[in-house]
């Protein structure tokens, strides 16, 4: 049987030039409402508690705001990432691996509200992000849908996003590529890793069995 390729890109840091985190809460809550709340995050911050620090912030953000506004912030928030904060040269990965007919797919920590749209604008196949809880009344509840997508979470919304595909992940081919500790066990199952650092990525050439 013939393998499909699949290029897995993070987004912070690697499609995007910055971490979006706290620019898409500024946006939101503005600055002031955003530092009361990394103030209160300190002491997980200081541990490394990385989803506590990230269940409890987006409490402090989201929690009672209009699912439609925030979805709305999202996307225009996408746009001026798309507009002044791509990373051209892992763009440039993206766009040879579209041209080899490749499936690509964002997985990403960051919330869904700016990366699907985000995604949907540069041609991803899907995105697998991290997703807000809304209430019955369209009302955000400031908790986190399911798990916040870092680390292990990477590889197993891949396999439920590939299995919804009808695809065995014995039967892909996996470029990945990321930037951090949160991107470590996704780059580990990839039969190419790829992490991204200072330094420009190389484009490399098609391969014959990835298509």
């Amino acid at each position: 049987m013939e393998r499909i390729t699949v290029a897995a890109f993070d987004f912070d840091k690697t499609l995007s030039t910055r971490d979006n985190g706290v620019p898409f809460f500024t946006s939101i809550a503005g600055r002031a409402a955003v530092a009361r709340a990394l103030v209160a995050c300190m002491p997980d911050i200081a541990r490394g508690r990385r989803d506590a620090v990230k269940t409890r912030i987006t409490r402090s953000i989201f929690a009672g705001r209009d699912a439609r506004v925030v979805e709305k912030a999202g996307a225009a928030f996408a746009e001026d990432i798309l507009e002044q904060h791509l990373r051209d040269d892992v763009i440039e990965r993206a766009a040879w691996h579209a041209e080899q007919g490749h499936l690509r797919v964002i997985i990403s920590a960051s919330y869904d509200c700016y990366v699907a749209p985000a995604a949907q604008a540069l041609g991803f196949d899907a995105a697998l992000a991290t997703l807000l809880t809304v209430g019955d009344d369209g009302v955000l509840t400031g908790a986190i849908e399911g798990q916040n997508v870092r680390r292990a979470e990477k590889v197993a919304r891949l396999e439920r996003w590939l299995d919804e595909r009808g695809l065995a992940w014995d039967a892909i081919t996996l470029w990945a590529y990321g930037d951090s500790v949160g991107d470590a066990e996704l780059l580990a199952r990839a039969d190419h890793p790829i992490r991204v650092g200072r330094r420009r990525v190389i484009r490399m050439p098609a391969q014959p069995d990835d298509r």
